[in-house]
């Protein structure tokens, strides 16, 4: 071997045992710091504010669960949870901003009905909404409600149903986003009546119900926390529930298949989540928060009247709630041929 050889091979052999020493103290290191009981960095979670996005409008239905939830879990966690609308898109624009923040647990996600759907309705989105995604909690169900204006003089079900075969295609169902339950329980009567009813899209359930009291469209099947308080203070007329069964805050509504559409049933959820490969230990401190909130005055207020049904689940039975939601809805997309490109 020539010197040169020879004396670069020393000096390789000298920088690689420099590495392999550094490397071994850094180890060192942090088995000390292990040692030392150094807790890691979200071990202080939280130290500072938290924000839930929010894929909707202010005013609607999951506004009003996020902004509870918010309220609710910020006495529990000791820090400011605060709100940001992010509507469009069917709740797309919201559901990304989480998708891409950090996994820190300071950005989540109020995820809804949508959040099944839209991998049916789309041919590609910029996000996935399993592996990008870590769920917290199923914090409620509820069942949506059919109200028009009480101007209308569709009374019930069976008259729209009626004046839906008289006039097809001629009645408008707001809805506030393609695929969210408004949508798609309206989507889901059209396929079980046998009948044509128009979609109209809104970027919210506000929009929307100011139309359908403005008398601009014609029917909703929006979520009981959007409609309550204007149907008790007269302002729509509430014709039947979406549930599998009558409502103890509604006793007087019939449901949809009692009213004239056998095995029909549609319902809306509320589901926390944060960005994937956010720490265990900061997903299960949220979790521990929500299952306290959901038996809070709060959402006691909510569940009578309103008509949710609490839940606060642990995150595994949140996946597998929304992978049943998935399938369930996905026949239904495709049948009616409803995408979004």
């Amino acid at each position: 071997m020539a010197i040169g050889d020879i004396i670069n091979h020393n000096s390789a052999r000298q920088k690689g045992f420099a590495v392999r020493r550094r490397l071994s103290l850094a180890i060192l290191a942090c088995a000390v710091v292990a040692g030392l009981g150094v807790a890691p960095a979200w071990a202080e979670y939280p130290e500072k504010i938290i924000k839930i996005v929010v894929p909707f409008a202010a005013g609607g239905g999951t506004d009003i669960i996020a902004r509870t939830t918010a309220q609710e879990i910020q006495t529990d966690l000791g820090k400011s949870v605060i709100i940001e609308n992010k509507p469009g898109a069917g709740t797309i624009i919201g559901t990304q901003t989480v998708a891409t923040s950090d996994p820190d647990g300071y950005s989540l996600l109020m995820a809804t009905f949508a959040h099944a759907v839209n991998p049916s309705l789309y041919n590609k989105l910029p996000f996935d909404p399993h592996k990008d995604f870590a769920a917290v909690s199923l914090i409620a169900r509820s069942f949506n409600i059919v109200v028009v204006n009480p101007a209308s003089k569709i009374n019930s079900i069976a008259d729209l149903i009626a004046e839906a075969k008289a006039n097809p295609g001629k009645l408008n169902f707001g809805t506030f986003g393609t695929g969210t339950s408004a949508h798609l329980a309206g989507e889901l009567f059209n396929a079980m009546a046998k009948v044509k009813m128009t979609a109209v899209p809104y970027k919210g359930a506000a929009p929307a119900i100011s139309d359908l009291l403005g008398g601009q469209i014609d029917v909703m099947f929006t979520t009981v926390a959007s409609a309550a308080s204007l149907v008790a203070a007269g302002q729509l007329r509430a014709l039947a529930v979406t549930s599998t069964e009558r409502s103890a805050a509604f006793p007087q509504l019939p449901t949809v298949a009692e009213a004239g559409v056998p095995g029909y049933a549609a319902e809306s959820w509320y589901g926390l989540y944060a960005p994937a490969k956010t720490p265990a230990p900061v997903i299960a401190r949220l979790n521990q928060a929500v299952a306290k909130a959901v038996k809070s005055g709060g959402f006691k207020q909510l569940e009578a009247n309103e008509g949710l049904i609490m839940v606060g689940s642990a995150p595994d039975e949140l996946d597998r709630y929304v992978a049943g939601e998935e399938e369930r809805w996905r026949k239904l997309v495709k049948d009616a041929n409803i995408e979004v490109q």
